[in-house]
């Protein structure tokens, strides 16, 4: 069961549950794989509605690699995420949320 005090999100790749969490370190690495501006921007356009699917996949593999998995995007490339991609773009909002808010803020 995901921690959302510690802004954990779980979600379902190839049949296996795993914890995503936005770390330091996975935010840095987040911030280095965008091509469009800064985190806030990435905020923005998830707030907008105007994210794309580079967004949503650079979220999942930094929540990912912030959880201990040690793959890369491309990895994800052929994965069966449990949901779709309309789950995969709510979980990394999810997780962006969880990671710019304080606990108890996001539900």
């Amino acid at each position: 069961m995901p921690n959302p005090w510690r802004g954990e999100v779980a979600l379902e790749i190839d049949g296996q549950r795993h914890v995503m969490r936005l770390t330091l370190g996975a935010l840095a690495e987040l911030e280095a794989m965008l091509e469009d501006g800064t985190l806030l921007d990435l905020v923005r356009r998830f707030e907008s509605g105007s994210c794309s699917t580079r967004d949503v996949l650079a979220l999942i593999v930094a929540g990912l690699r912030g959880g201990g998995w040690p793959g890369t995007a491309q990895d994800l490339v052929s994965a069966e995420i449990g949901g779709g991609p309309l789950l995969a773009a709510r979980a990394a909002a999810e997780l962006l949320a969880h990671a710019f808010a304080l606990p108890g803020e996001t539900g």
